[in-house]
């Protein structure tokens, strides 16, 4: 038997014990040793959805996720049993169109984890396709790992838009995926990047992260003239709060023919539609990420990227609502990591 942290409505989590799940053909089984908590999860424990995905049953939450092979299925030979590896949690068909395009975070029937119905890893034993479960090296720690799943949506965002050397980037919200987003455009040679944020405290943690320029942006018109001194108008945005007027500060500071990247999700907003059709935006939508976690290890690994000083508090899983709320108590919380071997 195994112990599982489940979402039974919301606002209630309860520890239960459930049966030790076995790979079946091509799977392998992982014994669980960290899980960052998402602002997903979040969402589901506060609602019991987010925008579309509605939770009907209860739900076991975590879908960043790091651990060690302990088993593996039929026709499995890599990865053995004790490897340690960041596991990608999502399972595509395989055989629809998108997934034959290569876009297989686009297939209709994919499961995600911690997305109805599907449970995530807030629990001692999760199992997934050998595939998707992607060896790390030691120089990675065990949270590290469980962090590839956010860096590797901070990365699929820069893919979209491109970014490379001499790029001035506008990231929009200094959470933990614009901060990851933060480091990704500086890793790829951005020359400037301004960061915007409510919250000065979160401002004072992009600084610290490598930003050119922090800015407040409760204030529309100081905040358009505070990026414009500090980068000039961006080549590309990210923007990674799906707030209004973060979004709409974040549209009119872009450059003619800039790319506007939405990549914070579960509101519906608007667009300055004449900002966008007079400087000729490119505004692109992302969902998730593909291909991208080899990737998103090797630039970990390399130390470019700063994940460890992400993690901010650490819970057994007995104490999966506190790592839930650790956002909520404290405003400087960034990544809290849940432990269910502890």
């Amino acid at each position: 038997m195994q112990r599982v942290a489940v979402l039974t409505e919301p606002d209630h989590v309860v520890l239960e014990d459930r049966e030790v799940p076995d790979p079946g053909p091509g799977q392998v089984q992982v014994a669980v040793r960290a899980v960052s908590v998402c602002g997903s999860d979040v969402h589901y424990y506060d609602h019991g959805r987010i925008g579309g995905f509605v939770m009907h049953a209860p739900l076991v939450l975590g879908h960043e996720t790091s651990g060690v092979v302990s088993a593996v299925g039929p026709g499995v030979s890599a990865p053995a049993v004790g490897t340690r590896v960041a596991v990608e949690p999502q399972t595509e068909c395989g055989r629809c169109e998108q997934c034959r395009r290569g876009r297989y975070h686009l297939c209709p029937d994919i499961a995600f984890f911690a997305t109805p119905p599907v449970d995530g890893s807030f629990a001692e034993y999760v199992v997934v396709p050998a595939h998707r479960a992607h060896p790390v090296p030691d120089a990675l720690t065990d949270e590290a790992a469980a962090l590839i799943e956010p860096l590797s949506v901070a990365l699929h965002a820069a893919d979209k838009a491109d970014i490379g050397p001499g790029i001035r980037v506008l990231v929009s919200g200094a959470g933990p995926v614009g901060l990851l987003c933060l480091q990704v455009a500086l890793a790829r040679g951005a020359s400037a990047v301004a960061v915007t944020d409510v919250m000065a405290l979160r401002r004072e943690a992009a600084t610290e992260y490598g930003a050119t320029a922090t800015v407040d942006a409760n204030d529309h018109e100081s905040g358009l003239a505070a990026i414009g001194a500090a980068i000039g108008q961006a080549d590309v945005v990210l923007e990674c709060t799906g707030v209004q007027p973060a979004v709409d500060l974040a549209v009119t500071a872009a450059a003619p023919a800039a790319t506007v990247v939405l990549v914070g999700t579960g509101a519906t907003v608007t667009l300055p539609l004449d900002v966008v059709q007079a400087r000729e935006l490119v505004v692109k939508g992302t969902f998730r990420y593909a291909h991208v976690y080899p990737a998103a290890i090797e630039l970990a690994a390399s130390g470019r990227v700063r994940l460890d000083d992400m993690v901010t508090s650490h819970h057994p899983l007995e104490d999966a609502v506190g790592a839930l709320l650790a956002a909520r108590r404290d405003p400087m919380a960034l990544k809290a990591v849940v432990h269910p071997a502890r």
